[in-house]
């Protein structure tokens, strides 16, 4: 556990992100080598992906975690809510960087991101970073247009005083009542994780955004289906094709990262494979846990 300094593009302030690491940084072979995972939110923390820490004990591969900038451990700035030209891809690129530099892996290693955190590996991928050597991209989207087209699908299919209360408070403007949070997590019990109750460690991630929204609420917006923020035009589906290292593609039965989100990425690379879990929405790593492990342990070893 640790801390690693970096600026930030454009400003150059002096930022901290903090990390945890399980398992042996040094104990590199050919087939065994760091994966630095990346969470999603973009607002949340590490805490959720933690059941990916046991790749380190079941296939000797060392684990990085770490909080992106603006959440968790890692420097907040409550003062940049709002501030789209600081909360940047580049920003969380250069995060990256600094850290892998910090631990000296910077010339071999794996990348392993969740929702917006593949998001952000995926774009990284495109620039053919020498070091990395194998990306697993887990319910990640190509582009926030096909997200919200998915997510306006599966709500379309809720309850119909659920959506009811979703439209009356997003054309109100009172997306912040316990009403409107009500009615999502209905949408979140389905298409995100569907364990009831919600694991502590998915609990804790999400208490992240309540207390300090800055990141989600300047980036994302109020929900997962009403995306007023920056990323609202993200797309790869321009450069997916420049991803040249083997790519490991998941999404979950009943994922908000539906099919159809996720697919430019099957068609775009040309290394890749993709695996569906049969049980799980938005976190099968939680929802199912020991095939999750099998899967990505296997994909990077063998």
């Amino acid at each position: 556990e640790g801390e690693a300094e970096f600026r930030a593009p454009g400003s150059g302030q002096l930022l901290k992100t903090w990390y945890k690491v399980f398992g042996d940084l040094s104990a590199r072979s050919p087939s065994r080598r760091p994966l630095v995972v990346l969470h999603g939110g973009p607002g949340v923390t590490h805490n959720y992906l933690l059941p990916i820490a046991a790749l380190a004990e079941k296939y000797s591969v060392p684990v990085v975690f770490y909080d992106q900038i603006g959440n968790g451990k890692s420097t907040h700035l409550p003062d940049k809510m709002g501030d789209g030209s600081f909360w940047t891809e580049d920003l969380f690129l250069a995060q990256l960087n600094g850290l892998l530099e910090h631990l000296g892996i910077q010339d071999d290693f794996d990348l392993l991101g969740h929702s917006w955190g593949g998001m952000l590996i995926a774009r990284y991928a495109t620039s053919h970073p020498p070091g990395l050597k194998h990306l697993v991209l887990a319910d990640t989207p190509a582009s926030m247009h096909l997200w919200v087209a998915a997510a306006n699908v599966l709500r379309s299919r809720l309850p119909p005083d659920v959506q009811a209360v979703l439209d009356k408070h997003e054309a109100d403007g009172t997306t912040d009542s316990k009403e409107y949070h009500d009615a999502v997590n209905v949408f979140y019990g389905r298409h995100l994780c569907r364990l009831n109750p919600m694991p502590e460690v998915l609990a804790e991630s999400f208490a992240a955004i309540e207390k300090d929204p800055t990141v989600y609420m300047t980036m994302n917006g109020p929900s997962e289906f009403f995306v007023t923020g920056t990323l609202k035009d993200w797309s790869i589906l321009d450069s997916v094709g420049k991803i040249d290292v083997p790519t490991l593609l998941l999404n979950g039965r009943y994922d908000e990262a539906m099919d159809s989100v996720v697919v430019p990425y099957f068609k775009g690379i040309a290394k890749v494979r993709w695996f569906t879990f049969a049980e799980s929405s938005h976190m099968p790593q939680l929802e199912e846990t020991e095939k999750y492990l099998e899967r990505v342990g296997e994909f990077l070893t063998q």
